[in-house]
């Protein structure tokens, strides 16, 4: 049986997954703009956030094929979609959606199953870094630089923060090759090669690539000739011992789920809170610039906040019908003051 969303202006914003980690950040900055349906597997653990926000709450297991109904203006999806399920509900009934938890491969069969389906509302695809924060720092650098001919990204990931478990599922994909632009030219590489010391703000933190949706994106949109995305931890030592594994081939033998406890335990480890940090550097016909970006509220919240201004986009009609990306913006310097807005730290040089 299909799930069936029905689209009305005044009915509320549902957010998938939206008492999750990052959902409930979400709702916390979307709640005094709209009202707001909490969707997921367990409402009872949504009750007090939605007492607190005046929002409503309701069930839906996407691996239960038990069907859901509800009415919404517009959908973020803040959970993994293995099946499609909330993509295909909303694109059937004409209503704007957003996704920000999709890796790669899954954001490519996204585009070819709303395509599919010819949407008549916007199809945000937001799962670059951070809600797609990346790709839209990356816009707004690329109009004041001519273009966008190189994007470079390093993120640092603070031990200590918050982390929801979609996010291990998509860094537990470390033994599995993906494909990058550079130059031009389109090849296989494995996570964590091609590591460097990158100054992100005051701290040298070592990076090492990882397989992130805006490589597979700002080369389409912004005609970008090579696209990096660069991670590590704030641990030089971790760092060192993530990407020791990674060459000596540990994530490529241990796939699987024999291992899984092993592999994620090297990676998910989430503490109480940290500041989320990231540097996006981008050469281009007129030059090269940089920006910092720190978040004090950490990885969480600024996930949050790349996710809000994307429904701001779907609702104000700033995004097209149709498939779009989050660097695909008409006003990428809007952006910049909406981040600041929302207690992003930039720093551009």
């Amino acid at each position: 049986m299909d799930d069936d969303l029905q689209l009305r202006d005044t009915a509320p914003v549902l957010i998938v997954g939206g008492y999750g980690t990052v959902g409930a950040e979400l709702a916390r900055l979307a709640a005094p703009h709209w009202p707001l349906l909490l969707a997921g597997r367990n409402p009872t653990r949504g009750a007090a956030l939605a007492d607190e926000l005046g929002a409503t709450t309701s069930h839906w297991d996407l691996d239960n094929p038990t069907a859901f109904r509800a009415e919404a203006r517009a959908v973020v999806s803040t959970v993994n979609d293995p099946g499609d399920r909330v993509l295909r509900a909303a694109v059937r009934a004409g209503i704007p959606y957003v996704d920000i938890t999709r890796w790669t491969a899954r954001l490519t069969r996204a585009a070819v199953v709303a395509a599919t389906l010819r949407p008549t509302a916007p199809v945000l695809l937001s799962s670059s870094w951070m809600g797609g924060v990346t790709g839209l720092v990356a816009a707004a650098l690329a109009e004041k630089v001519g273009g966008a001919t190189t994007v470079d990204i390093a993120i640092r990931y603070a031990l200590a923060d918050r982390a929801g478990a979609d996010s291990v599922e998509f860094m537990d994909r470390l033994g599995q090759e993906f494909e990058v632009v550079d130059r031009g030219v389109r090849r296989m590489t494995m996570p964590l090669r091609d590591s460097r010391h990158v100054r992100i703000g005051e701290t040298m933190t070592r990076v090492g690539r990882i397989d992130t949706p805006e490589q597979f994106t700002l080369p389409l949109t912004l005609g970008a000739e090579t696209a990096v995305t660069r991670i590590g931890f704030d641990s030089n030592a971790a760092s060192t011992a993530l990407l020791t594994a990674a060459r000596l081939g540990f994530f490529r033998r241990a796939r699987g789920d024999r291992w899984q406890s092993l592999r994620r335990s090297m990676l998910y480890s989430p503490g109480d809170g940290a500041a989320a940090a990231l540097r996006i550097e981008v050469s281009g016909p007129d030059g090269t610039l940089s920006a910092t970006l720190r978040d004090p509220a950490g990885q969480a919240h600024l996930t949050a906040v790349g996710a809000l201004l994307g429904l701001r986009r779907v609702l104000a009609g700033d995004a097209p019908v149709g498939v779009s990306f989050p660097e695909s913006t008409s006003r990428p310097q809007n952006s910049l003051d909406l981040l600041r807005q929302y207690g992003v730290d930039i720093e551009i040089a």
